[in-house]
């Protein structure tokens, strides 16, 4: 353990300054005890929602003007969009946001539309962009489908057990894929009042033409020709299937999933197989939507997501590390509505897992079909923090939840064990983000940590977690973060967990981890890494410092017992770069949804992780203390 003497006054503003972080954060809590910021992505989601409404025939024009206004204030001076903040040019991003302002009216020779169709050319035009954008344009003819590949609503007939069956794909791919079959069996075509020649002009991207590539494109060739013949009845009785299969996942709340790209494609699908505007089925969606969409001075935004329960468990364990109490009102407030998330029912994890009883916490308000282990992990650990004794039980069922969702290999994915047969990843129509579950080192630490500190550290599931972990770590000391960004976010989760699981500080894992940790540090004693390390590796490690990113690496320090002058640098930049109301600024993204394809800011993580990393570094400083100066 490196140490040094504590820069003079700076637990005194550490304190200072976690005590204005637990105040504002607080004062965040809803009544009913539940936490939620937004969680902001990029323009697809926007330009998506107004090309949906344009499909089903319910667009508005102050939706569309609303809409386009915020799509308009995250363009860039050049005339593109990206897929975060400070990010590069994304081509399919830039050409959806492109198409939602033709919607609403902007003319082509504007300024702006001019900057990203030029852009857009050079990039590759319509032709280079990715597989779920040319969708979109086949559903409004400017695109043809013909030339997308082709998923047969048959697919739904494929037994678990057979390559490239639904439950082969992750949860969120599954979902998006079902309704698509359906649409890309019908081929629906809405006219736009406009073409889209400006766009075009690039070349299609070469097919994979080595090993599995040659294969699928092959395949692909075949569905083409069986698409203008298919087996009519065999067709019918897929279209059902695969509808029933939708209908059955729809969330209380009208969802799927709780995400947007399932959600979108499930209401286009079963409209377009029959089901009226009026149908409750529809109608749920639809009103649904209107609970994701923020309007404020900067126009109207659809969240892809919303992390209600993330957040608040989140909250709850940054507060404990404040040192609020156990029986505090707030904390009683959270954990009440925490219990009351519990998902009781089975889900698509039970195919992998049929044995395994349900029990965990999912992300959103309503995805009762998909709890997954990284929310019921930090549930756990913040349910165990609250003097809350009807916690008891759900905590129980869990625990035992997560015992049975380990992988073969002992690691954990988020929402499936053993969802890892890449084939999926080699068809011609998964271009674009994650489409398996794979264990994760993010996600499995959280679960060591929750198992360790029940006890549980000792156990064969815990050992060969941990096992899986030490295996995972990279080459230079750290660890990837999946859900995270990336290596500083895969590093803080993973040092702490292995030391709740009894591994030493002065193993060599955790040195390395420390090591790698203090030689990436900014010079202004922050941490950040730009979410471009994702693609390219120059950026490992690199990039402005951010709160929540700086938190993150003081997590992992302060569990390997550093008392160091990196440490004291970070918390210093934490206490510094405060604002008077106690939050954090954070421009930057630091949450990532697909790995180089999509990305969130999580607009709590600014907030809670520091005041984690400030509870954490003030307990430390005080267990150095004489016990005779001590707080008492």
């Amino acid at each position: 353990m490196t140490t040094t003497e504590e820069a003079p006054g700076l637990t005194g503003a550490a304190s200072a300054a976690v005590a204005a972080a637990r105040d504002h954060l607080l004062g965040l809590q809803s009544p009913e005890g539940w936490w939620k910021a937004e969680l902001q992505t990029n323009v697809t989601m926007d330009a998506e929602d107004l090309l949906l409404r344009r499909f089903l025939g319910i667009h508005s024009d102050a939706d569309t003007a609303e809409a386009a206004r915020w799509i308009r204030s995250q363009q860039r001076d050049d005339g593109t969009w990206a897929n975060f903040h400070g990010g590069p040019a994304d081509l399919s991003t830039t050409i959806e946001a492109y198409v939602a302002l033709r919607l609403a009216g902007d003319p082509v020779d504007a300024g702006h539309m001019r900057r990203a169709a030029a852009y857009a050319r050079e990039a590759g035009g319509i032709e280079g962009s990715r597989v779920f954008t040319r969708i979109w344009l086949a559903l409004f003819g400017q695109w043809s489908w013909d030339d997308l590949p082709v998923m047969p609503p048959e697919l739904m007939f494929l037994p678990s057990r057979v390559p490239l069956n639904v439950y082969d794909w992750a949860c969120w791919a599954r979902q998006t894929i079902v309704p698509l079959t359906i649409l890309g069996s019908l081929r629906p075509v809405r006219a736009l009042p406009f073409d889209l020649e400006e766009l075009r002009g690039g070349v299609t991207p070469a097919k994979d033409a080595t090993g599995w590539g040659r294969a699928f494109n092959a395949l692909d060739r075949v569905l083409h020709v069986y698409e203008k013949r298919p087996v009519r009845p065999l067709r019918a009785a897929a279209m059902r299937r695969a509808a029933d299969w939708i209908i059955a996942r729809q969330e209380a709340d009208g969802c799927w999933g709780g995400i947007q790209p399932p959600w979108v494609y499930s209401l286009m699908a079963l409209h377009e197989i029959g089901y009226g505007l009026d149908h409750p089925v529809i109608r749920r969606g639809l009103d649904g939507l209107e609970r994701f969409t923020i309007r404020d001075e900067k126009g109207r935004r659809l969240e892809a997501c919303q992390s209600p329960v993330w957040d608040t468990v989140l909250a709850m364990n940054a507060l404990a590390d404040a040192g609020v109490s156990a029986a505090d009102p707030a904390l009683l407030r959270a954990a009440r509505w925490v219990v009351g998330e519990e998902v009781r029912g089975p889900g698509d994890w039970a195919v992998r897992r049929p044995d395994t009883p349900p029990g965990g916490w999912a992300f959103e308000f309503d995805n009762d079909c998909y709890p997954d282990t990284d929310d019921t992990a930090e549930a756990i650990l913040a349910l165990r923090r609250v003097a809350y004794r009807e916690a008891e039980e759900p905590i129980g069922r869990a625990v035992r939840w997560l015992n049975g969702m380990a992988s073969r290999d002992g690691g954990y994915g988020a929402f499936d064990a053993d969802n890892t047969r890449e084939l999926c990843t080699k068809l011609p129509f998964c271009d674009f983000g994650a489409v398996i579950d794979p264990p994760s080192a993010d996600v499995t630490a959280h679960v060591v940590e929750a198992l360790a500190k029940e006890g549980l550290a000792e156990s064969a599931v815990v050992k060969r977690a941990v096992v899986w972990l030490l295996k995972a770590q990279e080459a230079d000391g750290s660890w990837f973060g999946r859900w995270g960004a990336n290596h500083v976010y895969g590093t803080g989760g993973v040092v702490p967990a292995l030391i709740a699981a009894g591994v030493r500080p002065g193993k060599p894992a955790i040195r390395r981890a420390v090591a790698w940790l203090e030689a990436h540090q900014n010079e202004d004693g922050g941490w950040g890494e730009d979410l471009r390390s994702y693609d390219d590796p120059v950026w490992i490690g690199r990039g402005e410092s951010t709160a929540s990113q700086t938190a993150w690496a003081l997590l992992a320090l302060l569990a390997a017992g550093e008392r160091s002058e990196a440490v004291d640098a970070g918390v210093r930049w934490l206490v510094d770069d405060q604002r008077p109301d106690g939050n954090w600024d954070e421009e930057h993204f630091t949450g990532t949804g697909f790995p180089g394809d999509f990305y969130i800011n999580y607009h709590l993580y600014r907030l809670v992780f520091p005041v984690s990393a400030l509870g954490r570094y003030l307990e430390a400083a005080e267990s150095t203390l004489p016990e005779e100066v001590r707080t008492p």
